[in-house]
């Protein structure tokens, strides 16, 4: 097949993407396919004669990691300049390819503005379409329907501007962006102080910032595929909470997968996380993350991930390898699933 596949952009969870897209190239690339890894920003400039020929191109992106802080936007977009999100040629790429594997995080990539343009163009992506991608990327709207689905999840409130008082559920709270990802500027806030910055962060990268209430809990994640959930791993920061550097950094947190949890258990949230994946809209795939409340036995939706990390440190992969399949397997597999939607 030829398969483009999407990567950077300019949401704060770029490094990641590029990370994540650069290892879906190579593992393709290895199983046999003709594979183009794209920045959707920065594009392809000048003329493209034959773009098909491109695909049998190389270079997959090796040099590409995650740093400890979140990418310099600003700095990308001054590099390309112009005010358009995909950059030069990508269209035309994407359209010679039979399928373009979404390698994005963040912004257009998981807010079902790309996917709603790529479905216009007639192209085939894998993921889930536009509505759930939609749905799924606002924390405020993904809370209103956990309510009406009977999903449980932490009370929160969303905030349009900076506040001049304590928040809503006392100390210690959450603090994060309504659509952000990557735990980028989310924190665990204990005081007045604390809060006031925790604000001030979240409100740098969108104008909607949501504050929930804290829950002590055991963190899990399960991914659903196909509608069918996958094995389930706990979540164990070393240092802190799930935040950006312990997503993405070697050691900064263990993973246990299959999560080392009585059956019962089990079942609770692989039951939940396929719920979520219908409450939301969601098709293809995705992960779901929870905390556990063990004192009052609930189990909290967090969110819910459309276009999970493929990172060597991701977890969607992890969960692939406690079934069996590989990494470059998992890959087709997302593939697979994304084009019996399109024959359905």
């Amino acid at each position: 097949m030829n398969i483009a596949v999407l990567c950077g952009g300019i949401s704060s969870e770029r490094d990641v993407s590029l990370t994540s897209g650069s290892g879906v190239a190579r593992a393709l690339r290895e199983r046999g396919h003709r594979v183009l890894l794209l920045d959707i920003f920065l594009g392809i400039p000048g003329e493209v004669g034959d773009p098909s020929a491109l695909f049998t191109s190389i270079s997959d992106g090796s040099g590409f990691s995650v740093s400890e802080e979140a990418p310099d936007i600003e700095k990308i977009k001054a590099s390309r300049g112009g005010r358009e999100l995909i950059g030069p040629n990508v269209l035309k790429l994407c359209a010679c390819a039979d399928i373009c594997f979404l390698a994005l995080h963040g912004d257009i990539g998981e807010n079902g503005k790309l996917q709603a343009l790529l479905d216009i163009y007639g192209i085939r992506y894998t993921g889930s379409g536009y509505l759930g991608s939609a749905i799924a990327m606002n924390k405020s709207v993904s809370k209103a329907l956990f309510k009406e689905g009977d999903v449980a999840t932490p009370e929160g409130i969303t905030l349009k501007a900076m506040p001049d008082w304590a928040p809503f559920f006392g100390f210690p709270c959450v603090v994060k962006p309504c659509s952000g990802g990557s735990s980028v500027a989310t924190a665990i806030v204990k005081t007045k102080e604390e809060y006031m910055l925790a604000m001030k962060e979240a409100f740098r990268y969108e104008d909607s910032v949501l504050v929930e209430r804290y829950i002590k809990g055991r963190e899990f994640t399960c991914g659903v595929m196909a509608g069918k959930s996958m094995p389930v791993i706990e979540i164990i920061p070393k240092s802190g909470f799930y935040d950006y550097k312990n997503k993405y950094q070697a050691g900064a947190t263990e993973e246990i997968c299959p999560a080392n949890i009585p059956e019962a258990l089990e079942k609770r949230i692989r039951s939940e996380a396929e719920k979520v994946f219908s409450v939301l809209k969601i098709d293809c795939y995705c992960r779901v993350d929870f905390l556990l409340d063990e004192a009052r036995d609930i189990i909290y939706t967090l969110e819910a991930n459309t276009l999970p990390g493929m990172t060597p440190t991701s977890l969607i992969p992890q969960m692939a390898e406690a079934e069996g399949r590989s990494y470059g397997e998992l890959c087709e597999k997302i593939i697979e699933v994304a084009m019996e939607k399109y024959s359905s």
